[in-house]
């Protein structure tokens, strides 16, 4: 299956730089460019991109209010761009969606390795930079699904609690599946059923109910 990836970013250079180091992975596509987020918002109506590599600040509207927008109308996969490790707003990101984000910075398998890992349904986790970010973002609110009883996480099987868990720490399936001894795909597939059941959007609103509800400490 190619990857379909729409690139929103007002340097040209970079969209220059990543649109060639993309187009090395074979099945990976790059379908459109933005420089400006309404720019981007027309072109992920048009082109229905799978992945979209969003910078922050653009002019007019900005990356964070074209990721809204653009998950209103198209289940499409967003990764921040950003400068700094620290940008304040990625926080503001990930409340209305993205699935993850990355420096500039990011070498080139890492690129095309990202745009792999959202396409398949997961999340960048990184555990050097993205658990940082989750970390003080779970002081923030984030709709999530509460369950009656007031803790959200009641609604697990105590294996899916330490999935969890471990998800928050920044692990991968394959570090879970050895973590626990047990296979990649059942790994997936406890990830999977817990997202499910507590009705949030992806690996990141996973991480932040895992922080909100104390599973892990910040």
């Amino acid at each position: 299956m190619t990857i379909s990836v729409l690139l929103a970013d007002d340097q040209h250079l970079v969209r220059a730089g990543f649109r060639s180091l993309l187009r090395r992975g074979r099945d990976i596509t790059v379908v459109g460019e933005a420089s400006t987020g309404d720019e981007a918002v027309r072109a992920a109506r048009t082109l229905r991109p799978d992945v979209i590599l969003m910078d922050i600040r653009m002019p007019g509207m900005d990356g964070i209010t074209a990721t809204r927008q653009i998950l209103g109308f198209h289940p499409a996969k967003i990764i921040i761009l950003t400068t700094f490790e620290t940008d304040e707003y990625v926080f503001a990101a990930l409340a209305a969606g993205a699935s993850g984000f990355l420096t500039k910075e990011i070498d080139p398998d890492g690129l095309r390795n990202a745009v792999r890992v959202v396409a398949a349904g997961d999340a960048l986790l990184s555990p050097s930079v993205t658990r940082r970010v989750v970390g003080e973002f779970a002081h923030r609110p984030v709709a999530a699904a509460a369950s009656p009883g007031g803790d959200r996480l009641a609604v697990l099987t105590e294996r899916e609690r330490e999935v969890v868990r471990l998800v928050a720490t920044g692990l991968s399936n394959d570090d879970i599946a050895r973590e626990l001894v047990i296979s990649p795909l059942t790994a997936k597939t406890h990830v999977t059923r817990a997202i499910a059941k507590l009705g949030v959007r992806d690996r990141v609103q996973l991480v932040i109910v895992a922080f909100q509800d104390g599973l892990v400490g910040n």
